[in-house]
């Protein structure tokens, strides 16, 4: 059976940090569920690349998914304001489950409360944001600490994602 794995999709997204990891985990043959504020909406990228969401935050299940992804830019900050999506946040966490958040993406992390005590990187612009957070802070292209999967930017897709990978793998 195929692993699923939810990706939160907001406006403004980073367009690389959305598509890549999901191009490549339907590569190893993962279902990927787009979700967001409004089903069927069309977002678009920092860049303008389109996204059109499969489904709501509230039509979510976590338990019926092996990981999630969350994807940087700016939409972090704004996705982070809907309790739903902390609330799923949370749930994944607690179930131990893949989490893999990049750039930004920490933002949503952050405000779900679940970073205290974990290593982690992400954009230099949110370091302070992350070790207020409870969270030691690491400049590497990926970090691995338990369930959490971090990346610093585009460029640190490969590592992060391979990461991603061995991790939801070995779930």
């Amino acid at each position: 059976m195929a692993k699923r794995i939810l990706a939160f999709v907001g406006e403004d997204f980073e367009d690389l940090e959305l598509w890549y990891p999901v191009y490549r985990l339907r590569e190893e043959g993962c279902v990927v569920d787009l979700c967001a504020e409004e089903k069927g909406h069309t977002y678009h990228g920092k860049y303008g690349v389109p996204c059109t969401a499969d489904m709501t935050f509230d039509e979510v299940n976590p338990d019926d998914y092996d990981g999630l992804l969350v994807p940087g830019g700016w939409a972090p900050d704004k996705l982070r304001r809907f309790p739903k999506v902390l609330e799923i946040t949370r749930k994944i966490n607690e179930k131990n489950k893949v989490i893999g958040e990049i750039c930004h993406a920490g933002w949503v992390l952050i405000s779900a409360g679940i970073l205290e005590g974990r290593t982690v990187t992400s954009t230099p612009g949110i370091k302070d944001d992350m070790t207020n957070a409870g969270a030691t802070w690491v400049d590497e292209e990926s970090v691995v600490d338990g369930n959490i999967v971090s990346g610093r930017r585009p460029p640190d897709l490969p590592a992060y994602m391979k990461d991603f990978i061995r991790v939801l793998n070995a779930q």
